[in-house]
């Protein structure tokens, strides 16, 4: 376990001595002490950035060298797949299980982005007059990474790995409540080799160390995770230095299910989409929307799943249902479920807080029914494992209601009618659209949200161009 900043390839306390605590959610025992970096570690990490993408040997190193590095640090945190995953499901609170695949999906990344670092191309480009004209693609500079604690290494990753693919170099800002796995991360950046300053990571709160961090005039980008709130905050700071932004915010997705679906198949997608992470998921289908004459069917079989769905020790095997993140967090689901049952919805499964042995931040899977488009457990988001069943009469009321959120981040369709699926995947306002499946990801594949979900797109080649800058270069032939 580390618990310093990682600046310039050096573990360093916090200038001052500062350190904050870090807690497993599922025990309340406080798992260590963090150093709390301030105005001066941050520019230390800035400083170290800057002085590496300004440095001969970042300036010389070639892209296939890069990318190689990145390939190695994947082979390297694969090898220690299991160490990083109790780490993760210690200070998140998710299962074992899930902290497995959010590891192996940051391999997955390193990997995507190693290999795709050497194919970044620019283009010759026909013009009037006796002049070659050709564009480069070359690295926008220093970034800022600020990422939240749903998915701790994994979200760092996906900006991280394209950024250090393209060229640019980092300063990661980790949430306060999970800054272990992003802080063990930079023994991996020294073993794969990359050279102080390329990759540092800074630990601290949100409007202390992460404003610092979007106001630092040496910051080219911030890349920012998290609430549409907050987010909107970070633009507005940024744009007072003309700062490139990239935001993925928050998401009410909607989760269709038409009557001439597999019934059975859409609600296992269902239960998936809602409860998978606690719920603590951005693209999370809480908004369940389902056709009349299957409705009750699908909500009675959903009930029986949601209380067969146990909270248990996060570390254990066959637990599925971890701990939501914090103290805070927990108190944040309850008000919403107090807020649900007040405005009329009708609770159907779970609803009320749960310990393991006595202890921990856990919540029942819950599930409303009789919800409306008006409800605030209907047009905010909860970020825990609370799902709202909404019912529709037919193709204009189900994408009416599904586009009736100030989000577009994802949306789910189950039909067998794969034409009715086209439509509905047009109709709704989202970045992802799953049809007859829910919460699927490949580093491939973009992710990234319409309306106040966000802009810009992480995952994929596409990712690659929020780092990346185009210059034209003319040639006079004559």
């Amino acid at each position: 376990m580390r618990t310093d900043l990682f600046i310039n390839n050096e573990w360093r306390n916090a200038s001052d001595g500062g350190t904050f605590p870090v807690t497993n959610p599922a025990t309340e025992e406080v798992l260590c002490e963090v150093a709390k970096a301030t105005d001066t570690d941050v520019d230390a990490a800035v400083q170290a950035a800057r002085a590496c993408f300004d440095s001969k040997e970042w300036k010389r190193l070639s892209a296939r060298r890069r990318g190689a590095m990145l390939l190695k640090a994947g082979d390297l945190l694969e090898a220690r797949m299991k160490e990083f995953a109790k780490l993760e499901s210690q200070h998140n609170g998710k299962t074992f299980f899930e902290a497995k695949i959010e590891i192996s999906m940051t391999v997955s990344s390193l990997r995507y982005y190693g290999g795709l670092a050497d194919k970044i191309e620019g283009k010759t480009v026909p013009v009037e007059g006796p002049f070659l004209v050709y564009t480069r693609r070359e690295p926008l500079g220093v970034v800022g990474a600020i990422v939240p604690w749903n998915f701790p290494l994994n979200l760092a990753s996906w900006k991280f790995a394209p950024a250090l693919a393209a060229g640019c170099t980092i300063v990661l800002k980790p949430a306060t409540e999970t800054p272990l796995t992003a802080l063990l991360f930079g023994e991996v950046i020294q073993e794969a080799g990359f050279p102080p300053g390329a990759f540092n990571v800074i630990s601290g709160g949100g409007s202390t160390a992460g404003m610092s961090l979007v106001k630092h005039p040496g910051v080219d980008k911030i890349a920012f995770t998290g609430s549409t709130e907050v987010g909107r905050v970070i633009m507005k700071e940024a744009a007072k230095s003309n700062k490139r932004i990239s935001l993925e915010l928050g998401g009410k997705s909607p989760n269709v299910i038409f009557a001439d679906a597999d019934i059975e198949s859409a609600i296992r997608g269902a239960q998936t989409g809602i409860f998978y992470g606690k719920g603590e998921v951005c693209a999370a289908g809480s908004r369940l929307l389902v056709e009349k004459s299957v409705h009750d069917q699908v909500v009675e079989q959903l009930a029986a799943r949601a209380a067969k769905l146990t909270p248990g020790d996060p570390l254990a095997k066959e637990t599925r249902m971890g701990a939501v993140v914090s103290q805070s967090q927990q108190e944040s689901v309850m008000s919403y479920v107090a807020r649900g049952v007040e405005e009329g919805a009708k609770l159907v499964a779970g609803g009320k807080r749960a310990q393991v042995d006595g202890k921990g931040y856990f919540v029942e899977a819950t599930v409303f029914d009789n919800v409306t488009s008006d409800m605030t457990i209907a047009r905010e988001e909860i970020f825990g494992p609370v799902l709202s069943v909404l019912a529709f009469d037919d193709f204009d009321h189900a994408a009416q209601i599904a586009n009736e959120t100030v989000y577009g981040l994802a949306a789910g369709i189950w039909t067998r009618d794969i034409g009715k699926a086209h439509r509905l995947a047009q109709e709704i306002q989202a970045g992802t659209v799953w049809i007859n499946a829910y919460n699927y990801y490949d580093t491939a594949a973009p992710f990234g949200g319409f309306k106040a979900s966000g802009f810009g797109r992480e995952l994929g080649s596409e990712a690659m161009d929020a780092y990346l800058e185009t210059k034209t270069v003319w040639v006079n032939l004559v």
